[in-house]
C-alpha cells in the first residue's frame, strides 16, 4: 500500500554537506529522508519557493514537452529502497494509455511538483528507510537511524531555513 506525502522541505546532513529531501505524509507521523544531489536539490528548491528562471531548467522542459504532447503525469511513486538506493516510478497518460516510466526519486518528485501530480511512498519502503539490515535477515533499528528518526518526525516547516543550493 503507497502513502501519500509530500515535500516538507530540503535541508543539509551536516556530517557530509548533501542536501536531503525530507518527505512527510499528510497526517505527518511518517517522515522519509533521501539523501540526494545539489542539482536535484536545486530544481526541487526553486520549485518549492516559485522561482522562476529565464530559460527552462531540465525538468520545465521535461514538463513543457509533456504539456505539448498532451501526456499527462498522474502521480509518481517511491516504490523501492535497494541497497541503500531509492527507486521510483511515474505513473503517466498518453493517448489514453496508462504506463509507468523508472526514475530518480529526485527527479520524479521535481518533476511532480511542477505538474502539481501526487507523491507516494510505497509503505514498505518507510520501513525499510528506518531499519537496516544487519545481515541476519533481522531488521532492527540502528542508534543512529534512531536518532535521525527523533530529529526528522520532531521537525517544524519553521526549522528549515533557505539554503543556497
Amino acid at each position: 500500500m503507497s502513502i501519500r506525502m509530500k515535500v516538507f522541505g530540503l535541508t543539509i546532513d551536516p556530517m557530509t554537506n548533501s542536501p536531503i529531501m525530507i518527505l512527510k505524509d499528510l497526517e505527518g507521523d511518517k517522515t522519509v529522508p533521501i539523501w540526494i544531489g545539489l542539482l536535484e536539490a536545486t530544481a526541487i528548491a526553486s520549485e518549492l519557493e516559485n522561482i522562476k528562471f529565464s530559460r527552462p531548467m531540465t525538468h520545465d522542459l521535461l514538463k513543457n514537452l509533456m504539456d505539448q504532447m498532451g501526456m499527462k503525469l498522474v502521480k509518481v511513486e517511491i516504490c523501492d529502497l535497494r541497497d541503500n538506493t531509492f527507486f521510483a516510478l511515474l505513473y503517466m497518460v498518453f493517448q489514453g494509455k496508462e504506463f509507468s516510466v523508472d526514475a530518480r526519486p529526485s527527479d520524479a518528485i521535481a518533476l511532480a511538483l511542477r505538474a502539481e501530480a501526487p507523491i507516494y511512498v510505497e509503505e514498505a519502503v518507510i520501513q525499510k528507510s528506518k531499519e537496516v539490515d544487519l545481515g541476519a535477515k533481522e531488521e532492527i533499528q540502528t542508534e543512529e537511524s534512531k536518532k535521525w528518526t527523533e530529529i526528522l518526525e520532531a521537525l517544524n516547516p519553521e526549522d528549515f531555513g533557505k539554503y543556497k543550493m
